[in-house]
């Protein structure tokens, strides 16, 4: 007779009895189909554990890829604001050309003169007639003959409304406290002060350059050239025609400066000479009526 139960042994190590249980095969089978069910279920566990991580892998991967994106829109945004101004600065200094030249737009004649072909450079050939202008050849031929159109090319105006610093010439640095020579003079100005061209010329520099902080560089012609330094802003791009008396830009305190002044140098052949006879010179009305000794 087949029997519907399995039996389990037991023997006391001690006493030597035995201990016989049965156990219904029913028993057994469900205690197998738990097991397996657990074992189902810690499997499905382990699995969603595995796609959500997977996901929020794949989730932080696409958050920096989203932010790489927006550095590189914002990094082509500047860049393209900056190329806005670089072309506002170009059509101005065309403009200029034109009103020096006397360059027409428009080409007076009857009106079915646009079979004659189109009037306006392109933008390639703008570019190439304003590098052209700020070549060796153009400058070769600005220095020979800066009088066509500048008068003033001598420096004979006080660059801002202030009073004198320090002195052209050997001094104590002010951070290192050594003995250092001083290429130009410092004119105290409240932060902002409008800084003039001292005379005519054309901006060979406006650009930030190590100590000076923000510098603009003024070449007159016939070995003059003028520097302001320590700037807060610009007024004018490099390779602009500027008068004398005009505003540049304004005093700050940008690269090696303890407070708000403008320094400023002439140069005569590329060496920095005593600026104070120019500016002893001056006929400015708002020029400070303060001597200092040289």
């Amino acid at each position: 007779m087949k029997q519907g139960y399995f039996i389990l042994v037991l023997a006391h190590s001690l006493h030597g009895r035995l201990r016989r249980i049965h156990i219904p095969h029913q028993v057994v089978y469900g205690v197998l189909a738990l097991a397996c069910l657990g074992g189902f279920t810690l499997l499905g566990v382990v699995s969603s554990y595995a796609r959500m991580a997977w996901k929020v892998a794949g989730y932080n991967s696409l958050r920096q890829e989203v932010d790489t994106l927006r550095y590189s829109y914002q990094n082509l945004q500047k860049e393209t604001d900056q190329k806005d101004q670089q072309l506002a600065s170009l059509q101005i200094l065309a403009k200029e050309i034109s009103s020096a030249y006397g360059i027409k737009q428009k080409m007076e004649g009857p009106a079915d003169i646009s079979s004659e072909g189109r009037l306006m450079p392109t933008f390639s050939e703008t570019l190439e007639d304003y590098n052209f202008l700020k070549s060796a050849s153009f400058s070769t031929f600005y220095h020979r003959y800066p009088r066509m159109w500048q008068t003033n090319t001598r420096p004979g105006l006080w660059p801002v409304d202030g009073r004198l610093l320090s002195p052209f010439g050997h001094r104590d640095d002010p951070f290192s406290g050594a003995m250092a020579f001083h290429a130009g003079v410092d004119i105290s100005a409240g932060m902002g002060t409008p800084v003039r061209a001292t005379a005519d010329g054309v901006v060979t520099q406006a650009e930030t350059s190590s100590g000076y902080g923000k510098l603009i560089v003024i070449d007159h012609g016939n070995g003059f050239r003028t520097y302001y330094a320590h700037l807060s802003r610009y007024d004018v791009v490099d390779g602009q025609e500027v008068r004398r008396g005009q505003i540049i830009g304004a005093t700050g305190r940008t690269g090696r400066a303890v407070s708000p002044h403008l320094h400023y140098e002439v140069r005569m052949g590329g060496s920095p000479v005593n600026p104070y006879p120019f500016l002893a010179k001056s006929t400015t009305a708002s020029a400070p009526k303060k001597d200092f000794p040289f």
